[in-house]
């Protein structure tokens, strides 16, 4: 019988459910006790609990867990985006080389289309999660870059991911849902305060998007993107190593989206300017290393201002962040867009 996913969070965390949850990889799991531990509650819903075991937790499960789901009124309105991450977390993460969480089950309700994916809790391992006003060294930036090279290069133009829709590109689907109005309630206020005079045209950054969107979604060569790699989805793990998180985004794409984006999420305007050169260098030099045939330097410098873009319209639509939060990269990634003239990188629809 197919696990489904319950409506309420209780439910999941009834002993009962976890234990058919966790018997997929761990079979014989009795779990007897769920403790709840720290709950955040945004659009998604991130969990930490503890499990106990009859007999004892199984040898290679942690009894430190955390869930994410999509619960809650507003939750609720998006579970279509965890099917990407669920399935990435079942089929893909193990194989890509680069760090991220450890899943030790995944469940995806189809007639909902509510996944559920549980991972080991790296806080408790002595990890820690990433935003915006965190301190973020170049060094560091150099190497989450060589994690995304790690996963870009692992899926390069891969047969094995051709043709699985639920990695079709999707970055036109933000057209359908925001646009010029939620634009206009943070470049109109506070929030869109640092954001360049020359590129507040909240109906030229739409347009721009949009043609982002259908050049880029049949660009080749393509790899698996992590398609929203912000600093926020950054976690340092417990030996301080850059490590990725947050995958509804995944898809099919041009490797040069998800490293501009990258670099202009992570450093502030004077170090991205000192450094960026150097970054992309970098970035170049493991993707070869990694058996990629890379770009030159002089079109792989052209191309990420596309990602700088990117970067840009995704916050400037966002609107369930903590405010300081989307003001930095808002600062961050609309300085860039206009150092790069990247309204200009992609043609005119």
């Amino acid at each position: 019988m197919t696990l489904g996913v319950p409506d309420s969070l209780d439910e999941v965390l009834s002993p009962e459910w976890m234990t058919a949850a966790l018997s997929q990889k761990f079979p014989g799991i009795e779990v007897t006790n769920v403790i709840r531990g720290e709950l955040i509650q945004r659009v998604a819903t991130n969990q930490r609990f503890t499990i106990e075991c009859a007999g004892g937790v199984p040898d290679g499960l942690s009894p430190h867990l955390c869930l994410k789901g999509y619960w809650g009124e507003y939750g609720e309105s998006y579970r279509h985006v965890s099917a990407t991450e669920t399935f990435f977390y079942r089929d893909i993460a193990d194989s890509t080389g680069m760090r991220t969480l450890r899943s030790v089950a995944t469940v995806f309700d189809v007639e909902k289309r509510h996944g559920v994916v549980i991972t080991e809790d790296v806080v408790e391992q002595g990890a820690v999660f990433l935003d915006s006003l965190s301190p973020y060294s170049v060094d560091q930036v150099a190497e989450s870059l060589g994690q995304l090279a790690k996963l870009h290069a692992a899926t390069w133009c891969s047969p094995e991911y051709e043709n699985a829709a639920w990695l079709a590109p999707h970055l036109d689907h933000y057209l359908m849902r925001r646009g010029v109005p939620d634009i206009l309630v943070n470049f109109d206020g506070p929030i869109g305060a640092g954001v360049p005079e020359e590129v507040r045209d909240a109906q030229a950054l739409v347009d721009a998007f949009g043609s982002l969107a259908q050049v880029t979604a049949t660009d080749s060569p393509w790899c698996l993107m992590h398609g929203d790699c912000h600093v926020g989805n950054v976690f340092l793990d417990a030996d301080d190593r850059p490590s990725f998180t947050d995958w509804q985004m995944i898809q099919r794409g041009p490797w040069y989206l998800d490293v501009g984006y990258h670099i202009g999420s992570t450093l502030d305007p004077e170090d991205r300017r000192e450094n960026e050169d150097d970054l992309l260098r970098s970035y170049l030099d493991v993707l070869s290393a990694n058996g990629v045939s890379a770009p030159s330097f002089e079109s792989a410098r052209d191309l990420i201002r596309r990602g700088y873009l990117e970067g840009f319209f995704l916050w400037a639509i966002t609107l369930k962040v903590d405010p300081p939060i989307t003001t930095r990269l808002l600062y961050r990634l609309g300085t860039a867009v206009a150092d790069h003239d990247a309204f200009a990188s992609v043609p005119s629809l």
